[in-house]
């Protein structure tokens, strides 16, 4: 009987060192991607140009790091607040903590070098070392090609300064210490030429994030199986949305739409007479920043739709709307 307690006490020592040994390890020697290379971006008209569109219509930076009107559909950018940060995601929402989007004008990265901003963008690790949440989308920021990454952060230099500090995050244990697992290096691609239509689409898709949201996730990880097959929902006050199958399944997706139709769902949001409708009290929004995605142009439009028509057809409806009870 001493000998089996014995055992049963080195054996729970050895846990509770190793459980130690790990927390340690995950607390201060993650993440580990490197210090920030030494890089100078060119900030030319064409790459700010660039920098711009991919910012406010494809990779969508500008979606998070502004202030969005939620009264009206689709939550367009409040004009002027470009960068300034401090969108809030919280438990309510569904995350694991507080989470802060933050100040990407110059009030606040005048003191990064582009090195630091490259390393965020593209492996999730900001100016001080911490890692960031993949709320912000770098593990596919770092597939995209160095020269778009450059053309962003050359972008962001010419934002205006605004004055808004945001708050630092604040994870729930343990996943403040699993967070640092997330960052890791780049793997760069070249964007491939606008010809080969089904590829650059693809590494549009990759940038926009669509796989993110049109997925069902569970703990923030997307089910295997269910990319692109909708499903993710977004907790409101009101009640949840839910995005929807985006996969050419006839009956539960969009099987039956035409490339014409794809865009001009977008487009519908951006022309010149077009305003976003404003929402009654209670009235779910779209968290899907459509007049953002709108500004795409209609040959990087009708791209995403010529890769989604290669995706395995996902045959799962979806109740986009459920209203609280």
């Amino acid at each position: 009987m001493m000998k089996i307690l014995k055992v049963l006490g080195i054996t729970l020592v050895f846990v509770i060192l190793l459980g130690l040994t790990s927390g340690l390890y995950l607390n201060f020697a993650l993440p580990n991607v490197g210090v920030a290379p030494e890089l100078k971006v060119k900030k030319t008209t064409q790459t700010v140009e660039r920098g711009r569109y991919l910012a406010n219509h494809v990779t969508v930076c500008m979606d998070c790091h502004s202030t969005r009107d939620w009264n009206a559909f689709g939550g367009p950018i409040v004009p002027g607040s470009e960068g300034r940060g401090g969108e809030h995601f919280d438990k309510k929402a569904g995350f694991p903590g507080n989470i802060y989007s933050t100040n990407l004008t110059p009030y606040k990265l005048s003191s990064w070098t582009d090195g630091e901003i490259y390393r965020a963008i593209t492996s999730g690790v900001g100016k001080d070392g911490h890692a960031l949440f993949p709320v912000m989308g770098y593990q596919r920021f770092g597939k995209m090609s160095k020269d778009d990454v450059f053309s962003i952060i050359a972008y962001l230099r010419t934002l205006k300064p605004i004055k808004n500090d945001t708050p630092a995050p604040d994870l729930d244990f343990p996943v403040n210490l699993l967070n640092k697992l997330g960052p890791k290096q780049p793997e760069h691609s070249d964007m491939p030429a606008l010809s080969d239509t089904v590829h650059y689409g693809g590494y549009l898709v990759n940038a926009a994030g669509c796989v993110d949201c049109h997925s069902k996730q569970e703990k923030g990880v997307i089910v295997a199986g269910s990319e692109f097959g909708g499903g993710m929902e977004f907790i409101l006050p009101a009640g949840v949305i839910r995005a929807p199958n985006i996969t050419m399944d006839k009956a539960t997706g969009i099987g039956n739409w035409t490339k014409d139709m794809f865009v001009r769902r977008f487009k519908t949001h951006t022309n010149s007479e077009s305003k976003p409708a404003k929402l009654s009290a209670g009235q779910l929004n779209s968290p899907m920043p459509w007049t953002m995605y709108g500004g795409m142009t209609e040959i990087d439009l009708g791209a995403i739709f010529a890769y989604l028509k290669t995706l395995k057809n996902q045959n799962n409806k979806v109740t986009v709307i459920s209203y609280a009870k």
